[in-house]
């Protein structure tokens, strides 16, 4: 091949590329209530404007993404996808990688989120996307569920709706992912693994007040808001506070409001942390399951009667 034909199949190349970059993404719906994958797409921080139009369009719609064989992806381009959102965060309290801003699950060090939650609600600015890619994955198991917070507001009948409205719940990083959780049915390495990441998560107590209902930032839609973090609602007694929150928790997760993904090497999902809850299922034993979340800053949440989330974060003592 002469210098002239190269160049000509080079500029055809590019040509094609860039056609595929302006072609719409095909959209493949999971569930009736959340949940589709997306094919064509390579995923990185040079993506471009037209399809993460697309992505960020479809992602409001669906409220989690799926993407097959991303395998090109690594950390910094991780990243840099993220930043399309908006700005990334590491995580309050667990540290990231070197030279990193993510949030690493490990599961052989106790990094498994084995209960349903939205991610980071003890802040009052909780994140209002996160990504996350598969690592290293065992042999079979390791699935995570999402659900529905939109839906599960929008199916309570009506005195319930009113109730949640007014209602306001204390969330805090010092659950107990362990608390519902037969340690009898964990192998030592598990056991000793959930109580150091126990105590890196909680090394230091991060609280908010949010509403049980929030309005969506982008689309006006209400959502439930609440998951393991939420410890009690404000204003009432103990064993009110535990019958209400395990109702409104089981409105969310019925199984007409999830989508269930099996991971695969390569992939990524994308979810709506301000209209999801999601469950990463324990059933692997002591199998190796790394994944790395690139967690995108949010704001405040705001209730429908315009009030906003507080930080009531009690200050750490000065050293003396």
């Amino acid at each position: 091949m002469n210098a002239v034909t190269e160049a000509s199949h080079l500029s055809t190349v590019a040509q094609d590329l860039e056609q595929d970059r302006q072609q719409p993404l095909q959209i493949q719906p999971l569930s009736g209530r959340i949940g589709a994958v997306l094919h064509g797409a390579r995923l990185s921080g040079e993506l471009a404007a037209e399809q993460f139009t697309q992505i960020h369009a479809a992602l409001l719609r669906h409220r989690v993404l799926f993407f097959r064989g991303q395998h090109h992806l690594t950390d910094a381009s991780h990243q840099a996808f993220g930043r399309l959102f908006g700005e990334i965060e590491s995580h309050p309290t667990v540290p990231a990688p070197d030279g990193t801003a993510f949030l690493e699950l490990n599961s052989q060090h106790g990094g498994r989120a084995d209960s349903w939650h939205t991610d980071v609600t003890f802040k009052a600015a909780f994140p209002k996307v996160c990504v996350l890619r598969a690592v290293t994955l065992p042999g079979h198991g390791g699935d995570t569920v999402w659900a529905n917070t939109v839906a599960a507001y929008e199916g309570l009948p009506e005195p319930l709706r009113q109730l949640a409205e007014q209602l306001w719940a204390v969330h805090g990083n010092d659950y107990d992912y362990a608390e519902n959780f037969r340690q009898n049915a964990a192998s030592q390495t598990e056991t000793a693994g959930r109580a150091s990441y126990r105590k890196v998560f909680t090394r230091k107590t991060i609280e908010s007040e949010q509403p049980l209902v929030h309005v969506h930032p982008e689309t006006g839609e209400k959502a439930l808001l609440l998951g393991h973090f939420a410890k009690r609602i404000k204003g009432l007694r103990a064993n009110e506070s535990t019958a209400l929150l395990q109702l409104f928790n089981e409105r969310i997760i019925r199984l007409e409001n999830t989508v269930r993904w099996q991971w695969a090497q390569g992939d990524v999902a994308i979810w709506d942390n301000r209209a999801t809850q999601h469950y990463a299922i324990n059933d692997y034993g002591d199998a190796h399951r790394v994944v790395r979340r690139v967690t995108v800053t949010g704001t405040v949440a705001t209730s429908v009667d315009g009030r906003h989330s507080v930080d009531i974060t009690v200050p750490e003592p000065l050293a003396a």
